[in-house]
């Protein structure tokens, strides 16, 4: 009997001190709002998503994992500062909450507007490794984001939005040393998220 496919992504590791500061920005919105239905992100999943593959044949994973390495070693490190609030869809009724991401030197707390150099450069440059690999592309344009909350109904969405985006989200950078392929395993207790490949930018 073959292995079931793995549900697969790619993505950029957050340092625990900044999952910590978003972890606390978290708290703050949930002891606001008690009552709102949502799905709240956990403090050890949060990462930058460059590439969601949704499920993938266990036997792909080495093809996926060396384009990921092929990509990763076209870029070198570069600092990525994590900072500002959004929601999605722009207009209409709030759905997701998100904080922002992109070059260290770069706003990302106004809008989505396509991300800076060398992120986009990274994420392009998977893209191109990931399709040369058969690798579906991503059709929707890259706005890197980190999701922190998914609202399940419509009761103080809106009122949870606007609070989220006064409190802010003060300017954190590091630098992005290295991609990471993960495995996601969903669970009623939540999804659980396992590297399958750490590769290096050099």
């Amino acid at each position: 009997m073959p292995a079931l496919p793995y549900r697969t992504f790619i993505a950029i590791e957050l340092p625990p001190a900044i999952r910590q500061h978003i972890k606390e920005h978290i708290d703050q919105l949930r002891a606001a709002f008690r009552d709102v239905r949502a799905s709240w992100a956990r403090e050890d999943n949060l990462h930058l998503t460059l590439k969601f593959l949704g499920d993938v044949p266990v036997e792909r994973i080495p093809a996926l994992s060396d384009a990921a390495a092929a990509a990763a070693h076209d870029i070198k490190p570069f600092d990525l500062v994590v900072m500002g609030c959004g929601t999605f869809p722009l207009h209409g009724r709030p759905k997701v909450l998100w904080i922002g991401a992109g070059s260290a030197g770069i706003s990302t707390a106004s809008s989505l507007s396509p991300s800076p150099l060398p992120l986009s450069s990274l994420h392009a440059t998977l893209e191109n490794h990931c399709a040369a690999a058969g690798f579906e592309r991503e059709p929707r344009a890259f706005h890197p984001h980190l999701t922190i909350a998914r609202l399940r109904d419509s009761k103080d969405a809106r009122a949870l939005a606007e609070h989220h985006q006064q409190l802010g989200f003060a300017p954190q950078s590091f630098t992005v040393s290295e991609l990471i392929v993960f495995r996601s395993e969903l669970s009623s207790k939540g999804s659980k998220h396992t590297a399958l490949a750490r590769l290096e930018l050099i």
